[in-house]
Order: C-alpha cells, then sequence, then structure tokens
C-alpha cells in the first residue's frame, strides 16, 4: 500500500513546465490518486505552503523553490559558476549554461539567456537527455562507460531530423569530444540552435558538470566563442578546486 508521504511525491511530481497550473481533476488523472485522496492531501500541502492555490487551480509554491536554495550542492555549485557564467554572457552574447549529471539527463543548475534569443527548451531545474545537447555529451563523453551504455540503451528518441540517431554515432561524438575537450551539437535539439560545451572539474579532477553557450545557427563563431567558454570551464574547475581543499 502507498504511503502518504508517496501519494504528495505523485502529486509533486505531476506539475512540469508545460502543466504549471492544474485543476483537482487533472492532478488526480495525473498523478493516479483518487480525487477525494489528492483533495485532502492538496489542501494540507497548500498550507504547508508547498502548493498553491491560483483560482480553481493548484500550482508549485514557494516554499519549495525556498527549500531547493538550500540543497547545499547546489548552492554551492551555482555560487562557483556564476562569475564565470556572466562572463562568458558577456563576451559572447550566448545563452550560456551550467549543468550537472542526473541518471541519463543534463540537469541544469543556472541559466543566463542571451541576446535577442529565440525559444530554447532549457531551463533552470530542467533537463533534457545526455545525448542531444552539448553539455550533456560534455559530460557523457567523461563518464564511465557503463553510463554510456545506459544512454543507449534507454534509447535516442529523436528531437529534429538532426539528433543523434544511432549508437555508432553517439560513440564517434564521444571520441571527438574526449580529444577536443569541446562538445559541440548543431541542431539537435532545437531546429536553428547550436550550442558547444566544455567539462567542468572538481576536486582530485573528478568530473563535475558542464558549462555551454547556445544562439542560433547565424549567430555561432566557434572559433571566437570557444576561447572565452573554455576560460569559463577552467576559472569553474579551478574555483571549485579551492573550495574543495579549503574545506
Amino acid at each position: 500500500m502507498q504511503t502518504v508521504l508517496g501519494k504528495a511525491q505523485l502529486l509533486l511530481e505531476a506539475f512540469d513546465a508545460e502543466a504549471g497550473e492544474l485543476s483537482l481533476t487533472e492532478l488526480s488523472r495525473r498523478s493516479g490518486v483518487a480525487k477525494a485522496t489528492t483533495f485532502r492531501l492538496a489542501t494540507a500541502l497548500v498550507e504547508w505552503g508547498v502548493l498553491e492555490r491560483s483560482g480553481t487551480s493548484y500550482r508549485l509554491g514557494l516554499r519549495l523553490f525556498e527549500l531547493g536554495q538550500l540543497v547545499p550542492t547546489q548552492r554551492m555549485l551555482r555560487d562557483a559558476a556564476l562569475p564565470y557564467l556572466q562572463e562568458l554572457h558577456a563576451a559572447t552574447g550566448a545563452t550560456v549554461h551550467f549543468a550537472i549529471r542526473d541518471g541519463f539527463d543534463v540537469l541544469y543548475i543556472d541559466k543566463i539567456v542571451g541576446h535577442g534569443a529565440i525559444k530554447m527548451p532549457s531551463r533552470v531545474a530542467g533537463r533534457l537527455p545526455l545525448y542531444a545537447t552539448a553539455t550533456g555529451k560534455a559530460i557523457l563523453a567523461l563518464s564511465a562507460a557503463d553510463v554510456v551504455t545506459g544512454v543507449v540503451e534507454n534509447g535516442l528518441p529523436a528531437f529534429t531530423r538532426r539528433t543523434v540517431a544511432s549508437a555508432a554515432h553517439l560513440h564517434r561524438q564521444l571520441v571527438t569530444i574526449r580529444r577536443n575537450m569541446l562538445a559541440v551539437e548543431a541542431e539537435e535539439v532545437a531546429v536553428g540552435v547550436v550550442s558547444a560545451a566544455v567539462p567542468v572539474f572538481g576536486s582530485h579532477s573528478a568530473l563535475v558538470g558542464a558549462v555551454g553557450m547556445s544562439t542560433t545557427t547565424a549567430r555561432m563563431r566557434l572559433e571566437r566563442m570557444s576561447g572565452p567558454l573554455k576560460t569559463a570551464g577552467a576559472g569553474i574547475t579551478r574555483t571549485l578546486g579551492s573550495l574543495a581543499r579549503s574545506a
């Protein structure tokens, strides 16, 4: 029998980027929790500030945001990366990201939107598959073999006609990335968008995540932008190493 806590988790996980507000009926349907139980739990979650009422619908509450900011690893990584993300954004005008791996996905820790940016699927606290994104590829290229195997076995659904479609193609990409320490994806996630990323390391050269930049195909000048990108990656790595030594 599912616990009350487990049912509350299902309610919270019913929300996503496309469903920021849900009616009671939708919340029950998406979570699979009976409507009467959904109403009872949602009422308690509203009292705790984890959910908010919006007319007749529900949405995630500010208390979740407050708690999220207290996660030690996230806070430390964001604080270390932010100055370099700002410098990279200023130097390139691109949308810049800092991301880590979570399972077979890349999880975005921070993002600064570029000048005149077109709509991109990435968002802070959002996730995309490792195999299709520049930050994800940069991480995947330096991850253990079982992670790469798991990604392939999990499937490579296409976002566009240019999304990497086979294990062989992905492995060739990863070899090139390891050689250059630079990942590039062209329109694999969104048509008209090109991204590049470099890995970021922590103490004892352990892989932490990746810093990336995204812009339109017309604006991307990799020969000019890769320098500031690598500088940002080296800066974040250096800062994380200093924090680990002083801890």
